[in-house]
């Protein structure tokens, strides 16, 4: 019971298969009460259905793109929990024709786009998430490989890794003088209802399997235990970094 006692938010449950819902199996099973968010009904009940398989949880809508919806849940969160202890990102878009195309044509709007939900996102609820974390907290987000090696098909979502990780670590510097930990964490590609929206992405998951040191690919319940870990006593003094959970993939050369 790792996080007994312990509130968390996770932003971005879609469904069973989120690598959101394997890290927010993981936290649950340690003792955490969480929240969750949705957007819009299309997602309601799935994240609903979800949810309720934890006794405690709490439900909330939530767009990122929209401050209001921000400042409201939040809100929500301390009258239902009175202060947060962990915070999840794990939100990321970008339009489809931005990553069907060369990374070349990406369109201004596009960037925009991709740049504001994958990335703004994470500064702009950790601004909320701070001071409900009085005493301390930590707040992990997810990333990937793209954002510091070409991986064609991922185009503008690898820039907006890029800025989500530059992000991290200046948020790692602002709020540790809280006693608040911001860490990143990168998966290898797992077969989830976003991914498949990247272009070769079942090519992607073959090549992972035969040229990572563990030939395997990366199963979400092996990214909620490093999120566990992150959020856990464990990592009191790990902040501002990236840690891998991709089977090594990412050592690899050739």
């Amino acid at each position: 019971m790792l996080l007994e006692g312990k509130k968390g938010l996770v932003v971005g449950v879609a469904n069973k298969r989120s690598i959101a819902w394997g890290i927010a199996e993981a936290l649950h099973r340690e003792g955490a009460r969480l929240a969750f968010n949705y957007q819009g009904e299309r997602l309601e009940e799935n994240v609903r259905s979800l949810a309720a398989e934890q006794p405690g949880s709490a439900v909330f809508p939530c767009d990122v793109t929209r401050d209001d919806e921000i400042d409201a849940l939040f809100a929500n969160v301390k009258q239902a929990f009175g202060r947060l202890d962990i915070l999840v990102h794990c939100v990321a878009f970008a339009k489809k024709e931005d990553l069907d195309a060369e990374f070349l044509a990406t369109s201004r709007d596009g960037f925009k786009t991709a740049l504001d939900i994958s990335a703004y996102s994470l500064t702009a609820l950790a601004q909320r998430a701070a001071p409900l974390m009085e005493g301390g907290g930590s707040i992990v987000a997810l990333t990937y490989l793209g954002s510091e090696r070409v991986i064609p098909g991922y185009n503008v979502m690898g820039v907006a890794k890029a800025a989500l990780e530059a992000g991290v670590r200046y948020l790692a510097h602002d709020l540790g003088k809280r006693n608040i930990r911001v860490n990143g964490i990168s998966s290898g590609p797992i077969s989830t209802l976003a991914a498949r929206g990247v272009p070769g992405f079942t090519k992607m998951l073959q090549h992972v399997r035969e040229h990572a040191p563990l030939p395997r690919n990366t199963e979400p319940a092996e990214v909620g235990d490093a999120a566990l870990f992150l959020c856990s006593n464990l990592a009191r003094g790990i902040t501002g970094e990236v840690l891998f959970v991709d089977n090594g993939y990412h050592v690899m050369g050739m």
